[in-house]
């Protein structure tokens, strides 16, 4: 019976739950005991208690289980950003979306693993050891958000939260198999949210479903007070019924050529295109002249914003602290003992990028680069509704296997930067197979487009009858 409850989608568990078909505690009980037995890492913190779902069950999420990634604050619960230096941190307050999802009926379930500070693309960074990919237990999930994605994908959650930058929700849905939507930048509130790059970092819903995704976003924006960058959105979130795509203008970049991209992945994106235009989608190319200099601008901005934003963490007020003679030294040591690598590597990158001499030729080129990007996405927009191109140039690779060489890391988010920089909403969803392995398709659109999005997911979805059910992935070789 727990494997028929993990594999309900949350619409259908909150349907169940509204028509008396099913106990919201008894849900949560299955998935509890699905999260505790985790074998892929993808839990920090799972409850041990099923929660008082009285209130909850009167609610419009009905009490379904939510799994949170671990730089949320939630209140009294292990908030650790998959850092050693905030090992065991209980934070006094929730984040705004936490507080909010709750409100709107959701239980958390557990805390789940990710890079730290959300610095990665494979969730091989964390404090807390890989995350391994359900597909293929040798292989990584993608980052950040890995342990997330992994959760919703093997049926250990029935949805969850994730934070992208640079794509560290739709990354980590491509390589599992499900859905993940950033929205768009400032729709929903950021604070509680552990910073990594202020500018950039936007919370977000993985489903294994378009409708589910929807159905979490709808609770999760609107305008915060305590966030000076949130914006109330233009309307409300509808959950989406479409089944065509008449009349929608699909554009591919011109300089999506396949250089790059894995054959496999290529391939299915070509089959994607085709069930759009099936669908009576039209698909032309659009130029996106400056897109190719994301990276190159992203990993200035991101790493400038970091060093920033992680000088709070000195062994002073919170968090880990190693002992030292002097205050200097207890500073310096705190952070070479308890911060990671990869951590490290973008405090120093952001460090040179801001200091004197510098500042202008790194820092504030990146900040004109992000303008041009931007403008290119409203020239784009002007002739086509959304933009589509494979979420990641390949299908998740073996854990170990990038881990030495971070410029071949970085390539990785080569599709799904730009539309960070331009604060544009996209959505990852998963189009075929590689290798046996998913592939992920990313719908861009205009600020505030998440209903089209949606709706034009929602009808490629139907079309492409992708697989995910957890009982039916295959899990691969265990590691």
């Amino acid at each position: 019976m727990s494997a028929e409850l993990t594999d309900l989608t949350a619409k259908a568990a909150i349907d169940a739950i509204a028509a008396g078909d099913l106990d919201a505690a008894e849900l949560f009980g299955a998935y509890r005991a699905a999260a505790a037995a985790d074998e892929l890492n993808a839990y920090t913190w799972v409850a041990e208690d099923t929660p008082d779902l009285g209130v909850a069950a009167d609610a419009p999420l009905r009490g379904v289980p939510l799994a949170v990634k671990d730089l949320f604050c939630t209140r009294g619960v292990p908030s650790q950003a998959g850092s050693r230096i905030l090992e065991g941190y209980r934070p006094p307050y929730d984040a705004t979306v936490v507080a909010q999802l709750a409100a709107a009926g959701t239980s958390l379930l557990g805390k789940t693993n990710q890079d730290e500070f959300a610095m990665g693309s494979s969730n091989e960074n964390s404090g807390y050891g890989p995350v391994k990919n359900p597909w293929d237990h040798t292989r990584v999930p993608g980052g950040s958000s890995g342990g997330s994605a992994a959760a919703v994908a093997a049926g250990l959650a029935p949805w969850a939260l994730g934070t992208d930058t640079g794509g560290s929700i739709r990354q980590p849905a491509a390589l599992c198999g499900i859905v993940g939507l950033k929205p768009t930048y400032g729709s929903v509130s950021r604070y509680g949210m552990i910073a990594f790059a202020s500018s950039l970092d936007q919370a977000g819903p993985f489903a294994r479903t378009v409708t589910d995704t929807a159905l979490l976003y709808a609770h999760m924006h609107g305008r915060d007070e305590r966030d000076a960058t949130s914006v109330g959105r233009p309307d409300e979130i509808a959950l989406p019924t479409g089944e065509r795509l008449d009349g929608i203008r699909l554009g591919v970049p011109d300089t999506l050529t396949g250089e790059g991209v894995e054959p496999g992945v290529m391939a299915a994106f070509a089959a994607a295109l085709e069930t759009a235009r099936s669908l009576g989608a039209t698909v032309e190319q659009v130029a996106l002249p400056h897109a190719d200099h994301g990276l190159s601008a992203y990993y200035i901005l991101a790493p400038a914003e970091a060093s920033s934003n992680l000088a709070r963490f000195d062994g002073v007020r919170y968090g880990a602290r190693s002992e030292a003679g002097d205050l200097l030294s207890m500073y310096t040591e705190t952070r070479h003992d308890f911060f990671g690598d990869e951590v490290k590597r973008r405090i120093l990158i952001g460090t040179y990028a801001l200091s004197s001499g510098f500042y202008d030729a790194y820092y504030a080129s990146a900040q004109k680069v992000r303008t041009l990007i931007a403008r290119d996405f409203d020239a784009a927009f002007a002739g086509v509704d959304l933009i589509v191109t494979p979420t990641s140039p390949g299908v998740a690779f073996p854990l170990g296997a990038k881990t030495e060489d971070p410029l071949s890391m970085y390539l990785n988010d080569a599709f799904t930067i730009p539309i960070s920089l331009a604060g544009i909403p996209a959505i990852s969803l998963p189009c075929g197979l590689s290798e046996g392995l998913p592939v992920g398709l990313q719908l861009a659109g205009p600020a505030f487009s998440e209903n089209r999005i949606l709706e034009a997911a929602h009808a490629l979805e139907r079309a492409f009858a992708f697989e995910n059910t957890p009982s039916r992935i295959g899990g691969g070789a265990a590691a």
